[in-house]
C-alpha cells in the first residue's frame, strides 16, 4: 500500500495487518488494494462515485465504497477516524459499518489517530458486513445475526450539528424513522443527547488533529514537500494544539462516553442518526463533510449505514443506526430490521 500518497509509491509491506490475516484464516479472498485519501484525511485520490462519476465517492475510504457499489467486490474494508466509512457509504448508496472502538485490531495498519481510528466494512447487505467484520476480528458468532425477539427503544437523534443539515437529509431520517415504527417499542420520538455529549464535533477534533500532527512527525520530518498543501494545514493545526488542550479534549471525551452510556440504559436502544449533510456533492476536489459522524467515532460506538432515499441529483442518501457501547449484536439486528422495511438491496448470495 501507498496510504495515498507518492511518499510511499514504492512500499511493499512484509506482512498483512493483523485484520487482513484474521480475513485470510477465515477464508477470504484478497482481491488488492482500493484507493484511500492522502493517508486517509482529506485530499482525495482518483476515485469517483460510481452512481455518478462527477460526483465524489466520499472519504476516506472513497475506493472501497465505490468498488462495493460499482459491484466490483462484495466485500471492502475501510476506516474511519471521522467519518471514513458512514459518508462514503451513505453517498455510494452501500451499506457501511464502522463497529465498536477496539472491535477490530489495528496491528499492522498506518494510524491517524490512536483514540480514534476504527476498522469496518463495506458490503451491499447488512448479513455481508457482518460476516465481513466476525471475520476481522475474528468474532465469528456475529455473522449469526439474531432477529429481534421483542420491540426495542428507538429515537431520532438530530445531534446539535442538524443545521448542516440539507432538505434530503431531513427527509431520510423522517423516512427512517416512520419505517421503524414497525418494531419500535413506544413509538420513534426525538431524543436529545446530554449536556456532557455537547459539541462532540469539535472535541473530536482537537483530539484528531493533534493526534495526527504527531503521527505525521517521519513524513514532515523527511518528506515535507511531498504532502498536500491540505495536509501540511492540517499538520499545522495540529502543530498548534497546547497538550492542555488536548489532555482537556480527552478529559471531555471521556465524560461524554460515560453520559452516552447512561443514555442508552436509561432512555433507548437504537438512535437514527445523519450519515451525511446530503447526497454526493459534484465535486472531485474534496470528499464531502465528515460532521455527522465525528461524534459517534469519538464516543466509539457501534454504527452503521442504510440508503433510505435519493437526493435531488437522484444520489444515494443513507442514515446512521447507532447502538450502545459494544452493542453490535443488538446493532445488526436493528439493522437487518431497518433494512427488510427499507427493501433491503441484493445479497452477497446473488453477486
Amino acid at each position: 500500500t501507498n496510504y495515498g500518497s507518492p511518499i510511499y509509491g514504492n512500499n511493499h509491506p512484509i506482512c498483512d495487518a493483523v485484520s487482513v490475516s484474521l480475513m485470510r484464516e477465515a477464508g477470504a479472498i484478497i482481491l488488492g488494494k482500493t484507493v484511500t485519501t492522502e493517508f486517509a484525511s482529506f485530499t482525495p485520490g482518483p476515485t469517483r462515485n460510481p452512481r455518478n462519476l462527477d460526483h465524489t465517492p466520499g472519504g476516506s475510504s472513497s475506493g472501497s465504497a465505490a468498488a462495493v457499489a460499482d459491484y466490483m467486490v462484495p466485500l471492502a474494508t475501510g476506516s474511519q477516524t471521522a467519518a471514513s466509512i458512514l459518508r462514503p457509504a451513505s453517498y455510494c448508496g452501500v451499506v457501511g459499518y464502522k463497529p465498536s472502538y477496539g472491535k477490530i485490531s489495528i496491528g499492522g495498519v498506518k494510524s491517524l489517530s490512536v483514540t480514534l481510528d476504527t476498522l469496518g466494512v463495506f458490503g451491499r447487505t447488512v448479513s455481508d458486513v457482518a460476516l465481513g467484520v466476525a471475520a476481522m476480528s475474528a468474532d465469528h458468532d456475529l455473522m449469526n445475526i439474531t432477529p429481534l425477539e421483542s420491540k426495542i427503544r428507538i429515537g431520532i437523534c438530530k445531534t446539535d450539528d442538524f443545521a448542516h443539515a440539507q432538505a434530503e437529509t431531513a427527509a431520510a431520517l423522517s423516512l427512517a424513522g416512520f419505517a421503524a415504527k414497525a418494531f419500535a417499542n413506544g413509538g420513534v420520538g426525538e431524543i436529545a443527547l446530554p449536556m456532557d455529549c455537547a459539541k462532540l464535533s469539535e472535541t473530536q477534533t482537537t483530539i484528531m488533529l493533534f493526534e495526527m500532527a504527531k503521527s505525521f512527525t517521519f513524513e514532515k520530518l523527511n518528506h515535507f514537500d511531498q504532502i498536500s498543501p491540505t495536509l501540511k494545514a492540517i499538520i499545522e493545526r495540529g502543530d498548534a494544539i497546547t497538550y492542555d488542550h488536548y489532555h482537556a479534549a480527552l478529559l471531555k471525551a471521556k465524560l461524554a462516553r460515560a453520559a452516552i452510556k447512561e443514555l442508552f440504559a436509561d432512555q433507548v436502544d437504537i438512535l437514527i442518526a445523519p450519515s451525511a449533510t446530503g447526497e454526493a456533492p459534484k465535486t472531485l476536489e474534496q470528499t464531502g463533510d465528515p460532521i455527522f459522524s465525528r461524534g459517534w467515532t469519538l464516543l466509539g460506538l457501534p454504527c452503521i449505514n442504510l440508503t433510505v432515499t435519493t437526493g435531488p441529483n437522484g444520489l444515494p442518501v443513507g442514515v446512521t443506526l447507532v447502538a450502545g457501547p459494544g452493542q453490535d449484536r443488538l446493532l445488526l439486528s436493528a439493522a437487518s430490521a431497518l433494512a427488510q422495511q427499507l427493501s433491503d438491496p441484493v445479497s452477497i448470495n446473488q453477486f
